[in-house]
């Protein structure tokens, strides 16, 4: 399939939809009083102007949409992991939500140290996989793709089983399903996993790896997201391909989302503030899912 080249500025590769989207200027507000709000940020970790552009608009988009906490794709850290090092990548970019009380849930990427793990303000409690539930209907289960063991596998069907949560939503590094040029998806993980996620219901799955933004059609009844620009960036690094819904590879990324009840509202935003990408998603009985 031929890649797409040349392409202009901020320019939407549309496929394709599976909701009702929308671009422009600023945040949307949230839909409901009393839903779930978070962030969505991947590969973050460069310390560089565009990272700390990105978390400057993902901190002012805030004011519009309070979020609690955001999750982190993987590629928390590129380079050194000195405690400098996190001040500077981390801790400095990302201090205004910090101090007003956001938490953080980071996953594994492959740049990343396995010590990070250990490192308070992931949240990750020495775990390199973990599941936790803020409010509400939705549990989040955080993966580490990087080596995904047979012990992970037994622990995440365990706690897939075991969770009585309405949402349930994987995030991890390397993305199941993937138009990027580079990279393309993992199918190994996709094998062990989809079976998996079908079997007991997730809803969502947001993975980073790929430097672009990329919103697959749903898949066996689940919707994937790719959110892997946040400071690293792959223009046009995005095939031509029949899986997407939307694809953005133009400038940095981060979302933010929203459960109401059986909906999931979305939200694409660069670090300019421009809306590239935004609607509505049901969550799918498993007996309506259809296989590709």
């Amino acid at each position: 399939m031929r890649a797409l080249r040349l392409l202009p500025p901020a320019l939407l590769l549309c496929l394709g939809t599976a909701a009702a989207e929308q671009a422009g200027k600023g945040t949307l507000p949230p839909q409901a009083a009393d839903s779930l709000r978070f962030a969505v940020i991947g590969d973050s970790g460069t310390g560089d102007r565009a990272a700390y552009e990105l978390a400057a608009q993902l901190a002012k988009s805030r004011d519009i949409f309070p979020f609690d906490f955001a999750l982190m794709l993987g590629d928390n850290m590129y380079g050194r992991e000195r405690p400098r090092d996190f001040e500077k990548k981390f801790e400095r970019p990302y201090k205004p939500l910090i101090d007003a009380g956001v938490k953080f849930h980071a996953s594994l990427g492959n740049h990343d140290d396995p010590n990070q793990v250990s490192y308070k303000l992931f949240n990750m409690d020495g775990r390199r996989y973990y599941s936790f539930k803020p409010r509400g209907g939705a549990r989040f289960f955080a993966l580490d793709s990087n080596y995904m063991d047979p012990p992970q596998l037994e622990w995440l069907e365990k706690e897939l089983a075991a969770s009585g949560s309405d949402w349930k939503i994987c995030f991890f590094h390397h993305p199941l399903y993937s138009s990027g040029e580079r990279h393309g998806p993992s199918l190994q993980l996709r094998a062990v996993l989809e079976p998996l996620f079908v079997k007991h219901g997730v809803s969502l799955v947001l993975s980073g790896h790929e430097h672009f933004y990329e919103r697959i059609k749903p898949r066996r009844g689940i919707h994937y997201f790719i959110a892997g620009s946040s400071a690293k960036l792959r223009r046009n690094g995005i095939k031509r391909t029949e899986i997407t819904a939307r694809g953005y590879d133009q400038d940095r990324v981060f979302m933010l989302m929203e459960i109401a009840g059986e909906e999931l509202h979305f939200q694409a935003i660069t670090r300019t503030g421009e809306r590239i990408d935004s609607g509505t998603l049901k969550r799918i009985e498993r007996k309506d899912a259809a296989v590709p």
